[in-house]
């Protein structure tokens, strides 16, 4: 039986303690999906934290993703917040580096492979994610059970690189919805690497919906393509526009199927005292 194409909802960063708006963004995702990426203090500012903010999306019915960046902790600091993922049933993470900080300082000691190696020793069972990019994949990231990959404008790109590597686990491009020529231009300014392409930024100038229509004609060429475990979307606020579309085009929820089958919880394995 084919495993059905995953969609992983990214939800944007909560700014205030404001339950409501994080079940008001599941509400508009589940439409679509039951998980849901959590970012983790994003574009390097302050948020409220992925783990509390995961907690809130299982009591409103998802099933979470919590970002955990090295940029913000040091080794005390990720142990810290994998004994709080554990308290609240939080058991399946992205680990990234982190842009550099608009404010304070870069914390030091941890890269995304040591805490890979730190999360295997304390939540041996945790579904871990890493980042890749469009390149060659080091060694190291084999030891992750799913790869998010960076924003992409074309599917033959991504199928290139897909057939290029050799990777056991999901692999989920990640597509992302261009809101206003602006914001495309913006993203293009900060990140040379993810620069929108200009006649996209010239048709979403001429076409509000431009972004819509391009972000969901690539999630039906991905699923159709039949490389891809599915896609981590980006929808931001045309999140109601985005589930809309692919409602239509039968990537709805399936309540049967929508929730991953229950595991035995973790049982943290405890870490040894270098000073004892």
């Amino acid at each position: 039986m084919t495993a059905p194409f995953e969609v992983v909802w990214e939800l944007e960063a909560v700014t205030r303690p404001d339950r409501s708006a994080v079940a008001e963004r599941v509400a508009t995702g589940s439409a679509v999906t039951r998980r849901f990426l959590v970012p983790d203090n994003p574009t390097a500012r302050a948020a409220v934290s992925s783990l509390a903010v995961a907690r809130e999306v299982r009591r409103a019915g998802g099933d979470p993703t919590a970002c955990l960046n090295a940029r913000d902790r040091n080794l005390l600091g990720l142990r810290r917040d994998l004994l709080t993922a554990d308290w609240h049933d939080v058991d399946d993470f992205l680990f990234v580096f982190g842009d550099e900080p608009d404010v304070g300082d870069r914390a030091s000691g941890l890269t995304v492979r040591s805490m890979v190696a730190e999360c295997r020793d304390v939540l041996p069972e945790a579904r871990i994610a890493v980042t890749a990019r469009l390149d060659r994949l080091p060694a190291w990231k084999h030891d992750a059970n799913r790869l998010f990959v960076q924003v992409s404008w074309s599917s033959e790109a991504l199928l290139r690189w897909r057939d290029s590597i050799d990777f056991d686990g999901d692999v989920l491009p990640a597509v992302l919805v261009v809101p206003s020529a602006g914001m495309a231009r913006r993203l293009s300014a900060r990140l040379p690497q993810l620069a929108v392409p200009d006649e996209l930024v010239a048709a979403v100038e001429a076409d509000a919906n431009a972004g819509v229509d391009r972000a969901c004609r690539l999630v039906a060429d991905l699923r159709a393509s039949g490389a891809f475990a599915g896609v981590h979307l980006i929808a931001g606020v045309r999140g109601p526009e985005v589930a809309d579309r692919l409602t239509a085009m039968g990537l709805g929820t399936d309540p049967t199927t929508a929730h991953r089958a229950t595991r035995p919880r973790p049982h943290l394995v405890p870490v040894p005292d270098p000073a004892a």
